[in-house]
């Protein structure tokens, strides 16, 4: 997965996806940021995992924790309860769904 985030940090993909979201987050709810919430997301498939209940295993994962970056390196990366809200919730979004399937292959 760290081989996966260095090309990601080179290539700008999470970020670049992460900077066409709508985020539809208030208050205290932003601990983690969006790229780093979708980088757990993409990541976590890459690696085998099927759904957000894995994260409930992955949030300590130290290797997951880099690819998360920011406070999780240091913390945790985000709880399957956090990743459920991203995926059901945020992504969902009709200008989300949009801003994804627009983003180049």
């Amino acid at each position: 997965m760290l081989a996966y985030r260095e090309l990601d940090d080179t290539l700008g993909l999470t970020d670049t996806g992460a900077g066409t979201l709508a985020d539809a987050r208030t208050g205290k709810n932003g601990r983690h940021r969006l790229a780093g919430l979708l980088r757990q997301s993409v990541f976590g498939r890459l690696a085998g995992y099927e759904d957000v209940n894995d994260a409930g295993r992955l949030y300590r994962d130290p290797a997951m924790r880099w690819v998360v970056g920011a406070q999780a390196i240091a913390g945790s990366a985000a709880s399957a309860s956090q990743m459920g809200r991203l995926e059901t919730k945020w992504l969902s979004l009709p200008e989300n769904l949009a801003a994804l399937t627009d983003l180049p292959g």
